[in-house]
Protein backbone atom coordinates (compact mmCIF):
# COMPACT_ATOMS: atom_id res chain seq x y z
CA UNK A 1 0.00 0.00 0.00
CA UNK A 2 0.93 3.50 -0.87
CA UNK A 3 0.26 5.00 2.85
CA UNK A 4 3.03 5.74 5.59
CA UNK A 5 1.80 5.17 8.68
CA UNK A 6 2.63 1.72 11.03
CA UNK A 7 -1.04 1.90 13.23
CA UNK A 8 -3.36 0.16 11.06
CA UNK A 9 -1.81 -0.90 7.79
CA UNK A 10 -2.55 -4.31 7.53
CA UNK A 11 -6.16 -4.65 9.05
CA UNK A 12 -7.09 -1.99 7.19
CA UNK A 13 -5.85 -2.77 3.74
CA UNK A 14 -7.75 -5.75 2.86
CA UNK A 15 -11.67 -5.94 2.93
CA UNK A 16 -11.10 -10.18 3.57
CA UNK A 17 -9.24 -10.46 6.15
CA UNK A 18 -10.69 -11.30 9.74
CA UNK A 19 -10.62 -9.81 12.58
CA UNK A 20 -10.95 -12.89 15.15
CA UNK A 21 -7.63 -15.20 16.25
CA UNK A 22 -5.78 -17.31 14.26
CA UNK A 23 -8.12 -20.54 13.85
CA UNK A 24 -6.21 -23.72 14.93
CA UNK A 25 -8.39 -25.78 12.48
CA UNK A 26 -7.86 -24.08 9.41
CA UNK A 27 -7.41 -27.88 8.54
CA UNK A 28 -5.15 -29.99 5.97
CA UNK A 29 -8.14 -31.01 3.43
CA UNK A 30 -9.90 -28.77 1.07
CA UNK A 31 -13.05 -27.08 2.93
CA UNK A 32 -14.80 -26.41 -0.10
CA UNK A 33 -15.27 -30.42 -1.16
CA UNK A 34 -12.12 -30.56 -3.50
CA UNK A 35 -8.73 -32.20 -2.95
CA UNK A 36 -6.39 -30.53 -0.59
CA UNK A 37 -4.51 -27.59 -2.22
CA UNK A 38 -1.07 -29.71 -2.55
CA UNK A 39 -2.89 -32.13 -4.22
CA UNK A 40 -4.43 -29.91 -6.23
CA UNK A 41 -1.52 -28.15 -7.82
CA UNK A 42 -1.44 -28.70 -11.55
CA UNK A 43 2.23 -29.69 -11.18
CA UNK A 44 4.84 -30.38 -8.52
CA UNK A 45 7.95 -28.86 -8.06
CA UNK A 46 10.93 -30.67 -9.72
CA UNK A 47 13.88 -31.32 -7.21
CA UNK A 48 16.59 -29.51 -8.48
CA UNK A 49 18.44 -27.75 -6.05
CA UNK A 50 17.39 -29.55 -3.23
CA UNK A 51 15.29 -28.28 -0.31
CA UNK A 52 13.97 -24.61 -0.34
CA UNK A 53 13.11 -22.78 2.49
CA UNK A 54 10.18 -20.25 2.33
CA UNK A 55 9.47 -17.13 4.15
CA UNK A 56 6.04 -16.28 4.45
CA UNK A 57 5.80 -12.80 5.33
CA UNK A 58 1.76 -12.47 6.60
CA UNK A 59 0.07 -9.52 7.65
CA UNK A 60 0.08 -11.12 11.26
CA UNK A 61 -0.41 -14.26 13.02
CA UNK A 62 -3.48 -13.41 14.70
CA UNK A 63 -5.32 -13.09 12.40
CA UNK A 64 -7.29 -15.62 11.00
CA UNK A 65 -7.43 -15.11 6.88
CA UNK A 66 -3.18 -14.29 7.44
CA UNK A 67 -3.20 -18.41 9.25
CA UNK A 68 -5.16 -19.63 6.73
CA UNK A 69 -3.09 -18.48 3.84
CA UNK A 70 -0.12 -19.93 5.95
CA UNK A 71 -1.66 -23.18 6.49
CA UNK A 72 -1.90 -23.59 2.60
CA UNK A 73 1.43 -22.35 2.28
CA UNK A 74 2.58 -24.82 4.81
CA UNK A 75 0.93 -27.72 3.50
CA UNK A 76 2.25 -27.23 -0.09
CA UNK A 77 5.49 -26.72 1.36
CA UNK A 78 5.25 -30.10 2.87
CA UNK A 79 4.24 -31.93 0.52
CA UNK A 80 7.20 -30.49 -2.10
CA UNK A 81 10.49 -31.19 0.38
CA UNK A 82 10.10 -27.55 1.68
CA UNK A 83 9.64 -25.91 5.04
CA UNK A 84 8.06 -22.58 5.90
CA UNK A 85 8.10 -20.12 8.26
CA UNK A 86 5.59 -17.81 9.23
CA UNK A 87 7.29 -14.13 10.13
CA UNK A 88 4.92 -11.91 12.29
CA UNK A 89 4.58 -8.27 11.65
CA UNK A 90 1.60 -7.80 13.36
CA UNK A 91 -0.01 -5.25 11.09
CA UNK A 92 2.80 -3.15 11.52
CA UNK A 93 4.38 -2.04 7.91
CA UNK A 94 7.90 -0.94 9.41
CA UNK A 95 8.15 -3.99 11.39
CA UNK A 96 7.80 -5.89 7.86
CA UNK A 97 10.27 -3.84 6.16
CA UNK A 98 13.03 -5.15 8.99
CA UNK A 99 11.73 -8.76 9.07
CA UNK A 100 12.24 -8.51 4.47
CA UNK A 101 15.47 -6.47 5.46
CA UNK A 102 16.87 -8.81 7.26
CA UNK A 103 16.50 -12.41 5.81
CA UNK A 104 17.91 -10.82 2.48
CA UNK A 105 20.73 -10.03 4.54
CA UNK A 106 20.93 -13.44 6.63
CA UNK A 107 19.83 -15.19 3.87
CA UNK A 108 17.70 -17.44 5.53
CA UNK A 109 15.05 -18.27 2.64
CA UNK A 110 15.19 -18.83 -0.55
CA UNK A 111 11.64 -18.45 -1.52
CA UNK A 112 9.17 -14.78 -0.13
CA UNK A 113 5.72 -14.97 -0.06
CA UNK A 114 4.73 -11.51 0.99
CA UNK A 115 1.75 -9.79 2.16
CA UNK A 116 2.63 -6.08 2.00
CA UNK A 117 1.04 -4.24 5.08
CA UNK A 118 2.28 -1.22 3.30
CA UNK A 119 2.76 -1.93 -0.40
CA UNK A 120 5.08 1.34 -1.02
CA UNK A 121 7.25 1.20 1.91
CA UNK A 122 8.53 -2.31 1.33
CA UNK A 123 9.33 -2.05 -2.81
CA UNK A 124 13.35 -1.19 -2.16
CA UNK A 125 13.32 -4.60 0.25
CA UNK A 126 11.21 -6.57 -2.51
CA UNK A 127 13.83 -5.26 -4.91
CA UNK A 128 17.17 -6.10 -2.68
CA UNK A 129 15.33 -9.68 -2.47
CA UNK A 130 15.17 -9.77 -6.05
CA UNK A 131 18.83 -9.19 -6.54
CA UNK A 132 20.25 -11.77 -4.05
CA UNK A 133 18.71 -14.28 -6.22
CA UNK A 134 15.35 -14.72 -3.82
CA UNK A 135 12.00 -15.54 -6.03
CA UNK A 136 9.40 -13.37 -4.76
CA UNK A 137 5.70 -13.75 -4.30
CA UNK A 138 3.60 -10.92 -4.13
CA UNK A 139 0.27 -12.54 -2.90
CA UNK A 140 -3.09 -10.87 -2.56
CA UNK A 141 -2.22 -7.39 -2.46
CA UNK A 142 -0.60 -5.03 -4.90
CA UNK A 143 3.76 -4.37 -3.61
CA UNK A 144 3.37 -0.86 -4.82
CA UNK A 145 1.26 2.28 -5.52
CA UNK A 146 -1.02 0.92 -8.23
CA UNK A 147 -3.89 -0.59 -7.37
CA UNK A 148 -5.39 -1.23 -10.73
CA UNK A 149 -3.64 -3.69 -11.93
CA UNK A 150 -2.04 -7.48 -11.42
CA UNK A 151 1.03 -6.93 -13.23
CA UNK A 152 4.47 -6.90 -11.06
CA UNK A 153 5.79 -3.38 -9.86
CA UNK A 154 9.10 -4.63 -8.70
CA UNK A 155 10.95 -6.43 -11.47
CA UNK A 156 11.76 -9.89 -11.24
CA UNK A 157 8.48 -10.63 -9.09
CA UNK A 158 5.66 -13.29 -9.29
CA UNK A 159 2.05 -11.71 -8.77
CA UNK A 160 -0.92 -13.69 -7.11
CA UNK A 161 -3.00 -10.62 -6.03
CA UNK A 162 -6.75 -9.54 -5.72
CA UNK A 163 -7.11 -6.57 -7.83
CA UNK A 164 -8.23 -3.68 -5.74
CA UNK A 165 -10.14 -2.12 -8.49
CA UNK A 166 -11.38 -5.05 -9.74
CA UNK A 167 -12.64 -6.34 -6.16
CA UNK A 168 -14.99 -2.86 -5.96
CA UNK A 169 -16.63 -3.21 -9.13
CA UNK A 170 -17.51 -7.02 -8.37
CA UNK A 171 -18.61 -5.88 -5.32
CA UNK A 172 -20.43 -3.19 -7.42
CA UNK A 173 -22.20 -5.93 -9.32
CA UNK A 174 -23.25 -7.97 -6.70
CA UNK A 175 -24.79 -4.75 -5.21
CA UNK A 176 -26.74 -4.24 -8.73
CA UNK A 177 -27.61 -7.79 -8.92
CA UNK A 178 -29.02 -7.68 -5.26
CA UNK A 179 -31.26 -4.70 -6.71
CA UNK A 180 -32.39 -6.71 -10.01
CA UNK A 181 -33.32 -9.67 -7.96
CA UNK A 182 -36.16 -7.72 -6.07
CA UNK A 183 -36.87 -5.22 -9.41
CA UNK A 184 -36.41 -2.28 -6.52
CA UNK A 185 -35.93 1.17 -8.80
CA UNK A 186 -35.42 3.08 -6.94
CA UNK A 187 -32.99 0.92 -5.64
CA UNK A 188 -31.07 2.77 -2.20
CA UNK A 189 -27.72 1.07 -1.63
CA UNK A 190 -24.98 2.09 1.05
CA UNK A 191 -21.61 1.83 0.57
CA UNK A 192 -19.73 0.74 4.44
CA UNK A 193 -15.70 1.56 2.69
CA UNK A 194 -12.91 0.23 5.24
CA UNK A 195 -10.79 2.91 6.19
CA UNK A 196 -11.31 6.52 4.03
CA UNK A 197 -7.42 7.42 4.93
CA UNK A 198 -6.09 4.02 3.24
CA UNK A 199 -5.31 4.39 -0.72
CA UNK A 200 -5.97 0.99 -1.28
CA UNK A 201 -9.28 1.23 0.45
CA UNK A 202 -10.16 4.45 -2.05
CA UNK A 203 -9.63 2.36 -4.97
CA UNK A 204 -11.74 0.23 -4.20
CA UNK A 205 -14.27 2.57 -3.25
CA UNK A 206 -14.11 4.44 -5.95
CA UNK A 207 -14.50 1.38 -8.56
CA UNK A 208 -17.51 0.28 -6.66
CA UNK A 209 -19.18 3.75 -6.50
CA UNK A 210 -18.54 4.35 -10.01
CA UNK A 211 -19.84 0.41 -10.52
CA UNK A 212 -23.24 1.70 -9.07
CA UNK A 213 -23.70 5.37 -10.03
CA UNK A 214 -23.27 3.76 -13.94
CA UNK A 215 -26.49 1.56 -13.28
CA UNK A 216 -29.99 2.83 -14.24
CA UNK A 217 -32.06 2.75 -11.01
CA UNK A 218 -29.62 2.12 -8.71
CA UNK A 219 -29.24 5.33 -6.01
CA UNK A 220 -26.36 5.80 -3.54
CA UNK A 221 -27.95 7.01 -0.43
CA UNK A 222 -24.75 6.11 1.70
CA UNK A 223 -21.14 6.21 1.66
CA UNK A 224 -18.87 6.43 5.00
CA UNK A 225 -16.69 4.55 6.66
CA UNK A 226 -17.48 0.93 8.11
CA UNK A 227 -14.03 -0.33 8.87
CA UNK A 228 -12.91 -4.03 9.47
CA UNK A 229 -14.71 -5.05 13.06
CA UNK A 230 -18.09 -6.06 14.13
CA UNK A 231 -18.38 -2.59 16.16
CA UNK A 232 -17.28 -0.59 13.64
CA UNK A 233 -20.53 -1.80 11.20
CA UNK A 234 -22.75 -1.51 14.20
CA UNK A 235 -21.95 2.36 14.33
CA UNK A 236 -21.97 2.98 10.81
CA UNK A 237 -25.28 1.11 10.25
CA UNK A 238 -26.88 3.33 12.65
CA UNK A 239 -25.77 6.44 10.94
CA UNK A 240 -26.94 4.97 7.87
CA UNK A 241 -30.62 4.25 8.95
CA UNK A 242 -30.65 7.06 10.96
CA UNK A 243 -30.51 9.28 7.46
CA UNK A 244 -32.03 6.38 5.26
CA UNK A 245 -34.19 4.21 6.48
CA UNK A 246 -35.50 3.05 3.74
CA UNK A 247 -32.01 1.28 2.52
CA UNK A 248 -32.18 -1.47 0.20
CA UNK A 249 -28.62 -3.06 0.01
CA UNK A 250 -25.78 -2.56 2.62
CA UNK A 251 -22.57 -3.44 0.84
CA UNK A 252 -19.17 -4.01 3.50
CA UNK A 253 -16.03 -6.29 4.84
CA UNK A 254 -17.45 -9.47 5.67
CA UNK A 255 -17.26 -8.16 9.92
CA UNK A 256 -18.56 -4.82 9.44
CA UNK A 257 -21.98 -6.79 7.62
CA UNK A 258 -21.85 -8.91 10.59
CA UNK A 259 -21.97 -5.93 12.82
CA UNK A 260 -24.83 -4.11 10.38
CA UNK A 261 -27.20 -6.96 10.69
CA UNK A 262 -27.34 -6.60 13.74
CA UNK A 263 -28.08 -3.36 14.07
CA UNK A 264 -30.84 -3.83 11.59
CA UNK A 265 -32.30 -6.93 12.43
CA UNK A 266 -36.15 -7.26 11.16
CA UNK A 267 -35.60 -4.80 7.77
CA UNK A 268 -35.48 -6.05 4.54
CA UNK A 269 -32.22 -4.89 3.58
CA UNK A 270 -29.96 -7.45 1.44
CA UNK A 271 -26.46 -7.65 2.13
CA UNK A 272 -23.01 -7.77 -0.10
CA UNK A 273 -19.78 -8.64 1.94
CA UNK A 274 -16.46 -8.29 1.25
CA UNK A 275 -15.03 -11.71 2.52
CA UNK A 276 -14.94 -15.66 2.10
CA UNK A 277 -15.10 -16.83 6.01
CA UNK A 278 -17.00 -19.79 6.70
CA UNK A 279 -19.41 -18.18 8.09
CA UNK A 280 -20.04 -15.50 5.49
CA UNK A 281 -20.26 -18.48 2.81
CA UNK A 282 -22.67 -19.50 5.26
CA UNK A 283 -24.65 -16.78 5.58
CA UNK A 284 -25.26 -16.47 1.90
CA UNK A 285 -26.02 -19.69 1.33
CA UNK A 286 -29.06 -19.60 3.69
CA UNK A 287 -30.11 -16.71 2.34
CA UNK A 288 -29.48 -14.03 4.90
CA UNK A 289 -26.61 -12.39 2.57
CA UNK A 290 -27.16 -11.72 -1.05
CA UNK A 291 -23.65 -12.09 -2.16
CA UNK A 292 -20.19 -12.14 -1.20
CA UNK A 293 -16.96 -11.42 -3.00
CA UNK A 294 -15.35 -14.75 -2.41
CA UNK A 295 -12.18 -16.45 -2.43
CA UNK A 296 -10.55 -19.32 -1.76
CA UNK A 297 -8.01 -18.30 0.81
CA UNK A 298 -5.96 -21.10 1.98
CA UNK A 299 -5.73 -22.44 -1.52
CA UNK A 300 -4.38 -19.18 -2.54
CA UNK A 301 -1.78 -19.73 0.20
CA UNK A 302 -0.84 -23.09 -1.19
CA UNK A 303 -0.56 -21.95 -4.94
CA UNK A 304 1.63 -18.90 -3.70
CA UNK A 305 3.89 -21.53 -2.74
CA UNK A 306 4.00 -23.62 -5.43
CA UNK A 307 4.54 -20.31 -7.91
CA UNK A 308 7.49 -19.66 -5.77
CA UNK A 309 8.81 -23.14 -5.04
CA UNK A 310 9.11 -24.02 -8.84
CA UNK A 311 10.33 -20.92 -10.01
CA UNK A 312 12.95 -21.26 -7.54
CA UNK A 313 13.85 -24.59 -8.67
CA UNK A 314 14.61 -23.55 -12.38
CA UNK A 315 10.78 -23.69 -14.14
CA UNK A 316 9.63 -20.74 -15.73
CA UNK A 317 6.30 -19.24 -14.47
CA UNK A 318 3.65 -16.58 -14.86
CA UNK A 319 5.12 -13.25 -13.41
CA UNK A 320 0.76 -12.32 -13.42
CA UNK A 321 -1.30 -14.29 -11.70
CA UNK A 322 -4.98 -13.30 -10.66
CA UNK A 323 -6.15 -14.74 -7.45
CA UNK A 324 -9.66 -14.65 -9.11
CA UNK A 325 -8.66 -17.39 -11.42
CA UNK A 326 -7.63 -19.87 -8.74
CA UNK A 327 -11.52 -21.33 -8.32
CA UNK A 328 -12.98 -19.90 -11.39
CA UNK A 329 -16.77 -18.28 -11.17
CA UNK A 330 -17.09 -18.54 -7.18
CA UNK A 331 -15.65 -14.77 -6.94
CA UNK A 332 -19.36 -13.60 -7.48
CA UNK A 333 -20.25 -15.60 -4.60
CA UNK A 334 -24.02 -15.77 -5.10
CA UNK A 335 -26.43 -18.55 -3.12
CA UNK A 336 -25.85 -20.51 -6.36
CA UNK A 337 -22.52 -19.80 -6.91
CA UNK A 338 -21.04 -20.49 -3.29
CA UNK A 339 -23.24 -24.09 -3.40
CA UNK A 340 -20.17 -26.18 -3.63
CA UNK A 341 -17.58 -24.15 -1.51
CA UNK A 342 -17.76 -23.92 2.48
CA UNK A 343 -14.90 -20.76 3.17
CA UNK A 344 -11.25 -21.93 4.28
CA UNK A 345 -11.38 -20.01 7.69
CA UNK A 346 -13.24 -18.65 9.75
CA UNK A 347 -13.77 -15.29 11.60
Amino acid sequence: MAARWTALPGLAAVSLLAAGCVNPNTGTSNADGGPSPSASAATSPGTSGGAKRIGFFGFAKANSFSAATFAGVEEYAKANGATAEFLDSNFDAQAQVRQLQDAVTAKRFEVFVVQANDGAAVVPAIGSAVQAGITVVVQFTPVGTRYDTADPQVDGTITLIDVPTLNGEGLGELAIQACASKKLDPCEVGYLEGLKALPLDNARTQAAVAKLKAAPGVEVKAQLEGGYTQESGRKAMQDVLQKNPGIDVIIGASQAILGAEAVAKGKDIMYVANGASRQTVQAVREGRWFGAYYLPVKTLGAKAAELGLRKARGEQMPATNLATDVRPGTSMGTKDALAQVSGEYDE
